[in-house]
């Protein structure tokens, strides 16, 4: 009654923009085409999405971006490889 039920978890929506995909391909295509490595490119993009979900899934789980002081302190990242996503 008015309880949650142990083991729901909420999943939050995580919207990328146009520049986030650019940012993307950018990187996927300079490690296939510009090192040869299009292997690596294709692991590279699916880690950078899978901690897009883990992002949905635990948005505070990362810590605040110290790069983007705000008050509220409503910017995070989370370090993937060699990349920072900032949300």
């Amino acid at each position: 009654m008015g309880r949650k039920e142990k083991g729901t978890a909420t999943t939050y929506q995580v919207r990328l923009t146009e520049n986030a995909f650019t940012n993307i391909e950018a990187i996927s295509a300079y490690i296939a085409f510009e090192n040869g490595q299009p292997l690596n490119a294709i692991n590279i993009v699916d880690a950078i999405f899978n901690k897009i979900d883990v992002i949905a899934s635990i948005p505070h789980l990362f810590k605040e971006c110290e790069q983007i002081p705000t008050k509220t302190k409503m910017y995070r990242q989370a370090l993937c490889l060699s990349w920072y996503i900032v949300y």
